[in-house]
């Protein structure tokens, strides 16, 4: 009976675990064997183990086993037991699924599934009807099904991760079937026996139905895994870059790290597993794993460089040193050549497969040795044979590898050129070739070569060493055991193009490797040429110059040495997203490093603002001080300043200033910092829309008053942020919100002081806001005392820009009679003098414009006493000089001042003394002015043409600039007034003079336009000037008849009359 039951039991148990189920529910159920209460027949034992000696697959064995457990053990286990032991097995595998090596999101489905079956499980243990048989049978099989889910998740939390992968098809099926015979258990439960909730029986419904739909595949990676394990074992020809390269992909598809070490670790956990796999006797099994084992055995991390190399020479040394000439089997009978790809034909000879293609592709179909019919389907690969080539030619290969290193030592330039060339053909030839070449240790030999002279021997060299490194821990090792190895290879990257570019090349690959990284960048000179490279014309150059500094980026040095070579790149990147240790760091370099503008603009684009002011506001103290200093440097570019403007810099760095008082040295980091962003709101755009440092009132009074509360350095740079900001596009509102918050009064006390610095800025805001306060403030705020402070400060200050600003404040003062006077008796208008004869030329013409200035308010023709002092200080001739070499502004107080002196002229001119006695004996009577008759003087009348000051000033009618136009038509006009029109006129001709006001009828200046129209008018009532320059002159009035005012419509015509073009009883008039 037993044998009918064995020998039918392989059809029968073979099946999937719905087969074991129905063999399960027969010996569970429908058996006479009640299990509860009686132990097995055993005249049903031969049934079971006939069952388990053909059953030995992964699926259907566990379940025997757990059918012989079901039926041995059900009498002994009281069912509310069962319960509680698979609530606690259901909880322990969701616990052990956070833990497996593998499937992990699959062993989480499972863990979310049997979760659900907690509550339905706890309800039946509450519900638990003991004289259920079915119930009981039901509850057993889910308990051994829920120990069999347990099982399979502890073991893959505990075997090799390899393992597991070479394994996923199997797990995954048998995820597949312990989910499905769960869902089967489920099933079996007799629902309609028990009062069971309306939502207990509807959620065992849908687990049901979830866990028989649920499908686990194994992924993308892990397939492509499998399919090149099962090619590399077919082929037969993977060689150590393939088995590299596998287990690579093996080591990133289960989370081993890709250190050597770990990897050989995990491969010796395989090995350990195939051992187990043995004593298991599956031994389909382990041939299995063996291949697999053998192929990744290829790989660097299987076996250290030590034991690879004693394999190596012992295989060597057995060779002998002598080259074997091929067996005749292994000529192609047609090519008579060594074949490669032996092929076997139906009439058993052996040919080379392309020669044989090409044979019965002519329309041949005899063989070419015997004649005889061919079935020319049949090409049949002789793999012995061509395994007995491969082995001779590797043989040969590596006898011919071990001669070659003399050569190479002690050969002329073309032995060693035509050697190199040889190692390199036979490298590319097989990888198996590159690691004997290795092994030989020519490392050491190719290396020296590089120190040579012939360039073409050092590319060779280069492109051996990269063939040699690549993908290879071992020969990397070596370079680094070789003395200057990367200093020789740095050395190329200095060379020519061809060269530099093969250098670059390994280095890349060398870089990859720990140890040569930190070798790599201490040599001097190396990273700056990687960053010359980088941004070089040879693109393929610059990517691996860039992407060597990428891997050099492990090291904060090395980074600061990129970015003191202007390769800001990993600095930026650490800056943002490193430890906070690593961001101070290269926060200070920032804040250290002298950098170019350009430099400054590239970190601040880069993103170095970001991280830099989220330090200022939420770092700590050091923190917060290291960001304000790079701030400060990246800050000094005006396109930097304004751009950290726009991205909000200012508020957070003020709020930071107003709380540093406690803290010297930070406030003076911060204060500077502000004063450069002010300073770049001067440079902006006209055409750009204006950007504003303060944005509200508060902060021009807060930071205005922190000049009364802190140290010398900080008001310093408080001062010159207000300068800045008064010559900016907000520069009105700045400076009446100055003036509003008193400043002057402070402004005034700060020029007092002895602190050079401070007192020279406080001069500099001084004079900004000066020009634009109303009299009485400065009538209130301005004493005597001040005056003093001012002249002493242009007498004593050695800095020209002081001087000028303590100038231009009493150029710009009120022309109050009170302030002039002091100014006056304080001696002003000597120190002045002395500064216009000492600032006379191009480079101090800010110093000269202002004492112009200044000096011009001592010109007033109301106090002659004032003009006498500035006369006889000798003014007029350095006012004349200016005419012809100042700036605009200095030529317009000139001819101002000139103008205002010459309206005295007429009072002061003497009188010719009248000729006494005997004319033949006195002496020749004086000659008179010639405008204002009298004897006239420079310093005594300030007479223009004494002081040949006409021509000057009729060469500045020619200037663009209408206000000087202007005051030089006003000083001149002062020679035609009253009753020296016709000596006057006669000066302003032969000057010149009067062709350029006829061209100002025409000035789009109205003021020009009516001074010019009365100086003519008057004049044209000479009848030779009316003569002389009454044709050129008529266009331009008919025209201003038609388009000017009402007065000089009137006064145009008037002057028509005059020139008889219009009848003098005009409308007009």
């Amino acid at each position: 009976m037993s044998n009918t039951y064995l020998s039918g039991g392989s059809n029968f148990f073979s099946c999937d675990g719905n087969a074991f189920r129905k063999v399960v529910f027969f010996f569970c159920v429908l058996s006479p064997i009640r299990l509860r209460t009686r132990p097995v027949d055993p005249r049903h034992l031969p049934l079971l183990v006939g069952a388990l000696i053909v059953l030995e697959k992964e699926v259907v064995l566990p379940r025997f086993l757990m059918a012989i457990d079901i039926v041995t053990s059900a009498s002994f286990v009281p069912v509310p037991e069962i319960l509680s032991q698979t609530i606690e097995a259901i909880l322990e595998i969701v616990v052990a699924a956070n833990d497996v090596f593998f499937k992990k999101e699959s062993f989480k489905e499972l863990a979310t599934y049997l979760e659900r079956i907690v509550p339905v499980l706890k309800e039946l243990n509450r519900k638990y009807i003991s004289n259920s048989e079915s119930l009981n049978t039901a509850i057993q099989i889910l308990n051994q099904e829920i120990k069999a889910a347990k099982q399979l998740t502890l073991e893959c939390s505990s075997k090799s991760k390899v393992y597991l992968l070479m394994n996923s098809h199997r797990i995954v099926r048998r995820l597949e079937g312990t989910m499905r015979e769960i869902s089967r258990a489920l099933n079996l439960l007799p629902l309609t026996s028990l009062e069971l909730s309306s939502a207990i029986v509807v959620e065992i419904g849908n687990l049901c139905e979830c866990m028989q739909k649920a499908e686990f595949k194994a992924a993308i990676a892990e397939e492509e895994i499998l399919q090149k394990i099962e090619t590399g074992i077919q082929e037969r020809n993977a060689d150590r870059s393939y088995a590299n390269n596998l287990l690579a992909l093996i080591a990133e598809a289960v989370g081993i790290p890709s250190e050597r070490s770990a990897l050989k670790q995990e491969l010796e956990d395989f090995k350990s597993e195939i051992e187990n796999v043995r004593l298991r006797k599956d031994m389909a099994e382990a041939i299995q794993m063996d291949q697999i084992i053998a192929l990744l055995g290829r790989a660097d991390a299987a076996s250290s460089p030590k034991e690879k190399e004693m394999k190596y020479f012992t295989k060597r040394k057995s060779l002998g040193s002598q080259l074997l000439e091929p067996l005749q089997s292994f000529y192609c009978p047609i090519t008579r050549d060594v074949m490669v790809d032996p092929v076997e034909t139906s009439s058993g000879q052996t040919f080379e497969r392309s020669a044989i293609e090409k044979w019965f592709k002519e329309g041949n179909n005899l063989c070419p040795l015997t004649m005889t019919p061919l079935d020319t389907s049949i090409l049949r690969p002789n793999k012995t044979l061509r395994q007995s080539i491969e082995e001779w030619k590797d043989r040969n290969t590596m006898i011919t590898i071990a001669s070659m290193k003399p050569s190479l030592t002690f050969g002329d330039e073309e032995e060693v050129l035509h050697c190199l060339r040889q190692l390199k053909d036979l490298c590319e030839q097989r990888d198996l070739h590159r690691e004997w070449v290795i092994l030989e240790n020519y490392i050491p030999v190719l290396i020296q070569l590089l120190g040579g002279k012939n360039r073409d021997i050092r590319n060779h060299v280069l492109v051996m060493l990269h063939i040699l490194t690549k993908d290879s821990d071992d020969a990397k090792d070596r370079v680094a055991k070789v003395d200057n190895a990367i200093e020789y290879i740095v050395r190329s990257l200095g060379r020519r193009i061809d060269e530099r570019r093969l250098a670059v090349a390994l280095l890349l690959e060398l870089s990859q490797y720990n140890l040569l990284r930190e070798s790599i960048g201490k040599v001097q000179g190396c990273i700056l040429l990687l960053v010359t490279m980088a941004s070089g014309d040879d693109n393929q150059a610059a990517r691996d110059a860039e992407e060597i500094l990428e891997n050099l980026s492990f090291s904060d040095q090395y980074i600061i040495q990129m970015a003191r070579a202007n390769y800001f790149k990993p600095l930026l990147h650490r800056l943002s997203t490193g430890p906070k240790d690593v961001k101070l760091i290269m926060a200070t370099t920032v804040a250290e490093m002298e950098l170019t503008d350009h430099n400054k603009v590239v970190l601040l684009e880069g993103g170095a603002l970001s991280p830099l002011l989220h330090w200022v506001t939420h770092g700590g103290s050091q923190m917060k001080s290291i960001a304000v200093k790079a701030l400060r440097n990246l800050s000094t570019v005006p396109k930097n300043g304004l751009q950290m403007i726009k991205e909000g810099a200012a508020r957070p760095l003020l709020d930071l200033l107003s709380l540093s008082s406690s803290s010297p040295t930070l406030g003076e980091q911060v204060s500077a910092t502000i004063m450069h962003l002010a300073v770049s709101t001067v440079s902006q755009e006209s055409n750009e829309a204006p950007v504003s440092l303060l944005e509200s009132d508060g902060y021009v009074f807060m930071l205005f008053s922190l000049i009364n509360s802190t140290g010398p350095e900080v008001q310093q740079n408080i001062l010159l942020i207000f300068q800045a900001l008064c010559q900016s596009p907000s520069a009105a509102n700045i400076k009446t919100k100055l003036i509003q918050c008193s400043a002057i009064p402070v402004l005034v006390q700060l020029c007092e002081l002895d602190a050079e610095k401070v007192r020279r800025n406080a001069v500099k805001l001084f004079c900004c806001l000066v020009k634009d306060s109303d009299e009485a403030t400065i009538l209130e705020q301005v004493h005597r005392k001040c005056l003093e402070t001012l002249l002493r400060i242009v007498q004593s200050s050695n800095d020209e820009e002081e001087v000028a600003s303590a100038v231009g404040i009493i150029s710009n003062l009120p022309e109050n009679a009170l302030i002039t006077q002091w100014l006056v008796d304080t001696g002003a208008i000597p120190v002045i003098f002395h500064v216009l004869r000492k600032g006379n030329d191009s480079h101090r013409s800010q110093l000269v414009e202002n004492a112009v200035g200044a000096m011009c308010r001592f010109t007033a023709p109301t106090n002659l006493d004032w003009q006498k002092r500035a006369a006889e200080a000798g003014v007029i001739p350095i006012l004349v000089h200016l005419l012809d070499s100042g700036t605009t502004s200095t030529k317009n107080h000139a001819a101002s001042s000139l103008s205002r002196f010459s309206q005295s002229s007429p009072d002061l001119s003497e009188p010719i003394p009248k000729r006494k006695g005997f004319w033949c004996l006195s002496a020749p009577p004086e000659t008179g002015c010639l405008v204002h008759g009298g004897i006239c003087s420079v310093e005594s009348s300030f007479c223009l043409i004494e002081a040949d000051a006409v021509r000057p000033l009729v060469r500045i009618l020619e200037e663009s600039d209408p206000g000087v136009c202007e005051a030089s038509l006003d000083a001149l006009l002062t020679l035609v007034e009253g009753e020296r029109l016709q000596s006057g006129s006669k000066v302003l001709a032969q000057a010149n003079a009067i062709t350029p006001m006829i061209k100002f009828l025409s000035s789009p200046s109205i003021r020009l336009q009516e001074k010019a129209l009365h100086a003519l008018e008057r004049m044209f009532r000479l009848p030779e000037f009316k003569q002389k320059y009454g044709p050129s002159a008529q266009m331009p009035l008919v025209d201003l008849t038609q388009r000017g005012n009402s007065s000089m419509k009137s006064l145009s015509a008037r002057i028509l009359a005059h020139l008889n073009v219009l009848h003098d009883q005009s409308s007009y008039f």
